[in-house]
């Protein structure tokens, strides 16, 4: 690697801004912080929020708007579990819910035992939920989700027509996802990210699926740079990044290019002249 290497320059159409978010501190974090094995209790079967996670999704939303982000992001994706999803609409929904006939919430009143009220859909991204920015699969009951049944009636206005089955049927109580498994869907899953029209998208997601993801990329950087990226991601921290189409997977024109020559004219340049003098 040559590290000593100048900048990089890339058409501003093959580029995304993508601000990467992990999820607020759920139940199962509190102990599993103290002892891993606490990950294989039943009790933390699709973790909750708990009261400082809460705290913590209220300070993140203060810092979005007040840095203008929360005007900026054309999308919110998030990992279709109820940690993720509680963090997504807390953050990145509208304020305050007025009950409406014509408009239903992004998350209704004490979802996931969240004593929270009502979360509003309107003057907000849409927040789609994918399947593909999970957790780490298998064995953690903590990293299994409900059916989209349930979410759908906790979340009604959440997107959830991307997931194929209303059961989980990824995840597997005897198999646990290797690191390698989790690296190559996290690459399946920015690829899948150029099929978005969108430029700048928002994604809720877990610290697992982010190490791991962000762990395979980097390698032409700085070795500075490559641990800026990959590093481990606390309870509700954003980092921002733009990731770049190199193989020509997306299919976006440009929004701000402009051909010139309108009207043509002549407009041979002075270096092509130099040249056909030589």
């Amino acid at each position: 690697m040559d590290t000593s290497a100048g900048p990089s320059l890339f058409p501003l159409h093959r580029c995304k801004t993508l601000h990467l978010v992990r999820h607020a501190q759920g139940i199962h974090n509190v102990d599993g912080d103290k002892n891993y094995k606490a990950y294989m209790s039943p009790e933390y079967f699709d973790a909750h929020i708990t009261p400082l996670g809460w705290q913590q999704v209220d300070n993140l939303r203060k810092h979005v708007h007040e840095c203008g982000l929360a005007k900026r992001i054309d999308l919110v994706i998030t990992s279709p579990l109820l940690r993720t999803l509680q963090t997504a609409v807390g953050v990145f929904g509208g304020d305050g819910y007025t009950e409406r006939m014509d408009v239903v919430p992004l998350m209704v009143a004490n979802a996931g035992n969240s004593g929270r009220a009502a979360i509003s859909s309107l003057n907000c991204p849409p927040i789609v939920a994918v399947e593909l920015c999970r957790e780490h699969l298998g064995v953690h009951p903590c990293d299994k989700r409900r059916n989209i049944s349930d979410y759908q009636f906790l979340f009604p206005a959440v997107d959830f027509s991307l997931i194929e089955s209303d059961e989980d049927t990824w995840w597997k109580a005897d198999v646990r996802e290797t690191k390698e498994e989790v690296a190559a869907r996290g690459q399946k899953f920015l690829n899948w990210l150029w099929t978005r029209k969108e430029k700048e998208i928002a994604i809720v997601t877990h610290s697992g699926f982010l190490f791991h993801t962000l762990s395979a990329l980097g390698n032409d950087c700085h070795p500075l740079v490559k641990k800026e990226i990959c590093k481990h991601f606390a309870n509700c921290e954003l980092r921002s990044m733009v990731i770049v189409d190199r193989s020509m997977i997306g299919f976006d024109p440009s929004m701000t290019n402009y051909p010139g020559k309108t009207p043509s004219g002549l407009d041979l340049p002075s270096d092509v002249v130099d040249e056909k003098a030589d």
